[in-house]
């Protein structure tokens, strides 16, 4: 298997930036944000640096709103959505990856009636669509977050978008926090993980490694935390991931320093390591 996560140097010499991953005991990386279309003999650089070390660039961001009201600020972000691709494609990453957003005049992000509507399906499949017709990447896939507010947000539910994009570009990126939305799904997240795995496996590109935390509430409280200090079953994660044949890198992400970043990953390879797997 392979482990990524930002590293802490200022360097823009891709050379040093891989030396710095494999340092800290990575095979992944997120792709250096310095890097630019605009720029393509630096790519090519950036690809035989990465590749010299077998740190793999596992996925170039584009986070914001898909599928929002207004037509202007979607279209800028869609702009910036197909360049985050082609860009991935370039450098060799394994995916370009964002989430499908809202239709919520006032946020990129959240609850809205018309997110999980059936013409909200239809819309977040077409956008897709024109997303990698509009790139046709060669080697990169696009992939969408599952989350709680919008599809998709459950296993099934990628297995109804995979169908209606149909797209051999459109792939999974799986982080299984940002869908354990209920108590119930908290504590049998395992099983949910283990879902996730048999129904989406050869579709998974890349996956996000952090952990959830149950709080003592009224109503449900559900909420992010660094790996190893919530619930989430990582046996299950990482032995789903071992199984798969196209080594999805798993990136940790959301933590505050390097200090943090070291103790997530120390703890996720002392679960591998318990669960007699490795990330070499």
């Amino acid at each position: 298997m392979r482990l990524g996560a930002p590293v802490f140097i200022q360097t823009e010499d891709p050379a040093e930036l891989a030396r710095a991953h494999r340092a800290e005991g990575y095979r992944a990386a997120y792709c250096p944000a310095w890097l630019s279309l605009d720029a393509p003999d630096r790519i090519r650089e950036a690809e035989a640096a990465f590749a010299a070390e077998d740190v793999v660039i596992a996925e170039a961001g584009a986070w914001g709103n898909m599928i929002g009201p207004d037509a202007a600020k979607r279209e800028a972000h869609l702009a910036k959505v197909r360049d985050r691709l082609a860009l991935a494609d370039e450098v060799g990453a394994r995916c370009c990856v964002d989430y499908a957003g809202t239709f919520d005049p006032d946020f990129d992000y959240g609850p809205h009636p018309q997110n999980f509507a059936p013409e909200g399906f239809d819309f977040i499949v077409e956008t897709i669509r024109g997303v990698i017709d509009a790139v046709r990447p060669k080697r990169a896939k696009f992939g969408l977050e599952m989350m709680p507010w919008s599809f998709p947000e459950s296993a099934d539910d990628y297995v109804r978008l995979l169908a209606a994009v149909d797209r051999p570009a459109f792939a999974v990126h799986l982080d299984p926090v940002n869908i354990i939305t209920s108590p119930r799904r908290y504590f049998a997240n395992g099983d949910l993980i283990r879902e996730c795995f048999a129904k989406l496996g050869p579709h998974i590109a890349s996956c996000h490694a952090k952990d959830v935390v149950l709080r003592p509430n009224y109503m449900a409280d559900i909420g992010e935390c660094p790996p190893g200090t919530g619930g989430l079953d990582y046996r299950a994660f990482l032995t789903g991931l071992s199984a798969l044949p196209q080594e999805p890198p798993l990136m940790l992400e959301h933590l505050p320093g390097e200090a943090e970043y070291r103790q997530a990953r120390d703890y996720v390879l002392s679960v591998a390591t318990e669960a007699g797997l490795s990330f070499v």
